[in-house]
């Protein structure tokens, strides 16, 4: 069972980027990072992937400590082979359509096929905050429902 998403302040932390041989989906989720790894076992589970990083990149917006609302995710599956780049994030934003309509405001995607993903094995960098979520009351709105 996928734990509940309405719980979107929780402390952070950061996957760290793992070579494809040595990648292995965790099998337990963590009750620390229920949103963080409700996506993780959502994407697994759809897409099966050669390798997926999910990384939690909420410390570098302006959101309270904790809390899991911007993400950055790396999908490697065979299923994306003949799909346009366009049809793979539609894919992944279907897999997490009750997330990004609950606690994640920004989901950052690149969903390569194993060939792309053998050439170029590298994750794109988020650009710093400019802060444009201070006033943007979905974000207060989404992270104040989740604490309810």
């Amino acid at each position: 069972m996928l734990p509940s998403v309405s719980r979107c302040t929780r402390p952070i932390y950061l996957s760290v980027a793992r070579p494809l041989a040595h990648f292995r989906p965790p099998m337990d989720p963590d009750p620390n990072r229920p949103v963080e790894t409700t996506i993780r076992t959502k994407l697994t589970d759809k897409f099966k992937p050669d390798h997926l990083e999910v990384h939690n990149e909420s410390h570098m917006h302006a959101v309270p400590p904790g809390s899991e609302s911007h993400f950055r995710v790396l999908v490697v599956s065979s299923l994306f082979v003949g799909l346009p780049l366009i049809q793979r994030h539609r894919l992944v934003n279907e897999a997490l359509k009750e997330e990004l309509s609950s606690c994640v405001h920004a989901l950052a995607i690149q969903a390569k096929t194993p060939e792309q993903w053998g050439v170029d094995p590298a994750l794109g960098k988020s650009p710093p905050c400019m802060g444009g979520s201070k006033n943007d009351r979905t974000v207060e709105e989404k992270l104040k429902a989740g604490r309810e």
